[in-house]
């Protein structure tokens, strides 16, 4: 893979970036629509594809937040047409790795020494680079480590690259601009907490020493005088990321074992910790054949507030959502309807709100549940295209749901779609007031 010598760390060079994507997007919507006069048989499969190539190609040269946006937007299947999701998935773990220089330029800066002074050995070329950092194999301590190295400007360009994507944003996904502002906020704030080492450093102690006693998880051991604000030292950890993984064709009983694993880890973060590894892609995880699974990364973790945790998770249980009176209080308390709405809106929306209830609640709302069904994703997925069409929505005046849910919706799609892609079959633990009190009793 061609590596990059540099990063554009100014802010006129991080904007002329985008402004050549969005060059690009526009002349491949007048070469696909030129074409389609002479063959109007042709899809917009190709001008997805050229579009999808040509944005992911200017945001991996940027790093950072723009190439961390691609990877959100890579999970959100459903959201995007097929080309870019694939494309975009690419910066999980395969975006284009810095250069060894830049990468040794880059130690002495924070260090002033090289990494071949701090460690017995040191790979100067990445074994995988994402959108905040690449990592390196290193041996010390007779050990093998990985050595994360975050991109140079990366840190510094969050707010300024956010507010220049978001045209781009708004272009590509038909988005109302009002939805994004709406949680930029909070999208800012944790990829800054994303870009800090040394809080990563601390979180990964903390969850991972908290999370030590879940069956099937594997932590890596971390080396704080081998880390800074910009490296972080951990142990390597062996396995294989989903894709990989599921090419061996693991049996069932393994998918399983990964996919509980998976659910324990993510009840016991939300329901005890009340904080959760808030970026649950593929790349953070490394599966092996004997149902065990390797958890990285802590950068992104959402530290869930008791009102937003104590409202969202009542509505899980049935209990709740047949006491109307209750069930609109709550929906008040999270946002999703607000003082300004007519009868007419609250009636709408609190129907489409309890829609979403009944889907994404559906897993809480059994002992066991298969997550390789399909019908239940695609009624998913055909919700969420529903959702993006409804004029009701669309031409609202407000925008609904609190900021909190931003990242704590996004935890439970990301953990839903791993499990699906698994294939598992999981018993869905979760605490006693969660359970409606006639299945307590029985």
């Amino acid at each position: 893979m061609k590596t990059q010598s540099s990063v554009p760390t100014s802010k006129v060079a991080r904007a002329s970036q985008f402004v050549k994507a969005g060059v690009k997007v526009g002349g491949n919507y007048i070469k696909h629509y030129s074409k389609k006069l002479v063959d109007p048989s042709l899809t917009k499969e190709d001008l997805h594809n050229d579009n999808a190539a040509d944005i992911y190609d200017a945001l991996s040269e940027l790093k950072g937040s723009a190439l961390k946006m691609a990877q959100m937007l890579s999970m959100d299947r459903g959201l995007l047409p097929t080309a870019y999701s694939d494309k975009f998935a690419m910066s999980q773990y395969s975006a284009p790795p810095l250069s060894g220089p830049l990468v040794v330029k880059t130690f002495r800066t924070l260090f002033g020494k090289s990494p071949g002074d701090m460690y017995d050995s040191f790979d100067i070329n990445s074994v995988n680079a994402a959108s905040i950092g690449q990592v390196h194999v290193a041996y010390k301590y007779g050990k093998k480590l990985a050595v994360k190295v975050q991109y140079p400007g990366v840190a510094d360009s969050v707010t300024s690259d956010l507010r220049i994507a978001k045209p781009l944003a708004v272009r590509l996904l038909n988005l109302d601009e009002r939805q994004i502002d709406r949680y930029m906020g909070e999208v800012e704030s944790k990829l800054l907490e994303e870009t800090d080492y040394d809080l990563e450093l601390k979180r990964s102690v903390e969850i991972s020493e908290a999370c030590a006693h879940i069956p099937g998880l594997v932590f890596p051991k971390y080396y704080p005088e081998l880390s800074s604000k910009r490296v972080l030292t951990m142990d390597w950890l062996e396995g294989q990321h989903l894709k990989e993984f599921l090419a061996t064709n693991p049996s069932q009983d393994v998918r399983n074992k990964i996919g509980q694993a998976l659910w324990d880890f993510y009840d016991f973060q939300i329901h005890t910790l009340r904080q959760v590894h808030a970026d649950p892609h593929p790349g953070n995880f490394l599966m092996r054949p004997d149902g065990t699974m390797g958890v990285i990364d802590f950068g992104c973790v959402k530290v869930i507030p008791d009102f937003y945790y104590d409202n969202y998770f009542q509505l899980i249980n049935p209990d709740t959502v047949k006491d109307e009176a209750l069930t609109q209080q709550i929906f008040t308390n999270l946002e999703f309807l607000v003082p300004q709405d007519s009868a007419k809106d609250r009636k709408f929306f609190s129907g489409l709100f309890m829609q979403m209830i009944d889907l994404l609640g559906a897993p809480f709302a059994v002992d066991e549940f298969d997550f390789g069904d399909d019908e239940y994703f695609n009624n998913v997925y055909a919700f969420a295209d529903q959702l993006s069409k409804l004029d009701e929505l669309r031409s609202s005046k407000v925008v609904r749901g609190s900021q909190d849910g931003l990242y704590v919706n996004r935890t439970y799609y990301g953990l839903y779609a791993l499990l699906n892609e698994l294939k598992a079959k999981v018993i869905t633990h979760k605490p006693e007031w969660l359970k409606p009190k006639l299945a307590a009793v029985a």
